[in-house]
């Protein structure tokens, strides 16, 4: 399924596009928008549960934290050269499994609840990737916090 494009992550923003060159700017934001958020003990990260509906397999996340943390980097990331806006996300899940036929929605579903805990522990890390022809590239990890 179309899930399977994409490795499992939490969107923050949709994807733009820009000069490689400006990617420091972006690394830059994201480390001054850590620092001030500051780093905790709790976790401020909460699954929310599997949600499984008969187009869409998701793990539904809420976290302000995060959502304040991409408006931060937003307010200061500086690129004369980028093409189009950041779109900010502020639904946050992890993608399962969607555009599947209609027949695989109670065999993905059973695999689901099978295979994925929601309340098993977790270890968060905010990534900054560049698709290009070649695929992902990796510019920047973060170790956010681990948290059961």
């Amino acid at each position: 399924n179309a899930a399977h494009d994409y490795m499992p992550h939490c969107t923050l923003t949709g994807f733009f596009h820009d000069d490689a060159a400006a990617i420091p700017n972006y690394r830059a934001a994201l480390a001054q928008a850590l620092t001030a958020a500051g780093k905790t003990d709790t976790a401020q990260i909460q699954i929310e549960g599997l949600h499984l509906t008969e187009t869409f397999h998701y793990l539904k996340l809420e976290s302000t934290w995060l959502i304040a943390l991409i408006r931060a980097v937003a307010a200061v990331v500086q690129s004369p050269t980028r093409r189009d806006a950041l779109r900010l996300k502020d639904w946050l899940h992890v993608s399962l499994a969607y555009q599947f036929p209609p027949e695989q929605h109670e065999p993905l579903a059973a695999l689901a609840r099978e295979m994925v805990d929601p309340h098993a522990a977790v270890a968060w890390e905010l990534r900054l990737y560049e698709r290009d022809t070649s695929g992902w590239v990796l510019h920047g990890n973060w170790a956010l916090w681990s948290a059961s």
